[in-house]
């Protein structure tokens, strides 16, 4: 118990620089008494740790030191290289050279545990070089030029400030606040055509949380998919939200919401889906087919 409370202690000053004697007593419950008892046992075992009086005195630990590998066990050394792991796979050379560096101290391999790939199939270069420039720019607070095509194919050119990159629902998404429009904004990334980093520097802001979710009219949408459909019914589809026929066709029942999105997103099933509620849908998805037919006939 003692040798944990040391170490904690340890940790703890390392991460605020300076604490006062009350401050650990409270911390981890125990009287004052103790505590300069455990900075005693502390300096012992080799650790610059130094008391200072006055108005502004307390603990400190000499900035120059660095905690020793051992005081890691095994799993926490994996846990922090696998963490690293995770920063790197976006081809970042600074995470990189850490995870070497790291993986030297702590004589330990960082196994390659997993795989991210950013693009669409056939783009790799292009959306991966868009997310590393972009998580760039987010990080060091740098403006961005980017033509970007909306939701109804019309492309303009914005300066942005990167404010945060959001993956939902398989897809990434940029938080940023919008100049021309003065207001914030989310980008798709896929939308994103042409990109370029500007020198301009810009001042953190928060993203709005009362922007993140704009109101939609969500309803329930039921539709049945042919069983040979099944490979892209659970990749869009929670579990809960399908059932099984016995001939094996697929029921899906989820809230969506009832826009354009909508429509085009039925189409993209081609043939292999059928509205079973609401009925009024049925009659906009075949309206809407029948203007595809007329517009591509031979």
């Amino acid at each position: 118990m003692k040798e944990s409370r040391l170490f904690k202690i340890i940790y703890h000053i390392l991460e605020k620089g300076h604490v006062t004697a009350p401050e650990l007593a409270e911390k981890f419950e125990v009287s004052v008494r103790t505590i300069y008892r455990d900075i005693d046992v502390i300096s012992s075992a080799g650790i610059p740790i130094y008391v200072t009086t006055g108005r502004n005195g307390g603990i400190q630990i000499l900035d120059s030191y660095v905690l020793d590998r051992t005081l890691f066990s095994d799993t926490e050394k994996q846990d922090i290289l696998a963490a690293l792991q995770s920063v790197s796979i976006v081809n970042s050379a600074f995470e990189k050279e850490m995870l070497t560096k790291l993986s030297a101290l702590f004589h330990m391999n960082a196994n390659p545990w997993f795989e991210v790939d950013f693009s669409r199939w056939g783009s790799k270069s292009q959306d991966n070089t868009t997310f590393e420039l972009l998580k760039n720019a987010v990080i060091a607070h740098k403006a961005v030029l980017i033509k970007y095509v909306n939701s109804y194919g019309t492309k303009s050119e914005r300066k942005i400030y990167p404010l945060k990159m959001l993956y939902k629902a398989k897809e990434w998404y940029l938080k940023a606040y919008c100049v021309e429009r003065s207001d914030f904004r989310i980008f798709k990334f896929n939308r994103i055509v042409e990109l370029k980093l500007l020198p301009e520097d810009f001042t953190p802001m928060e993203y709005p949380e009362s922007e993140e979710n704009p109101p939609k009219r969500y309803n329930t949408i039921s539709l049945r998919f042919p069983k040979e459909m099944a490979y892209r019914v659970y990749d869009e589809f929670e579990a809960s939200e399908i059932t099984e026929q016995e001939n094996g066709d697929l029921i899906a029942s989820a809230k969506m919401p009832e826009d354009n999105w909508l429509i085009g997103y039925l189409l993209s099933f081609g043939t292999q889906v059928e509205v079973i509620e609401p009925a009024y849908l049925r009659e906009i998805l075949s309206d809407e087919a029948k203007k595809i037919y007329e517009k591509n006939k031979p």
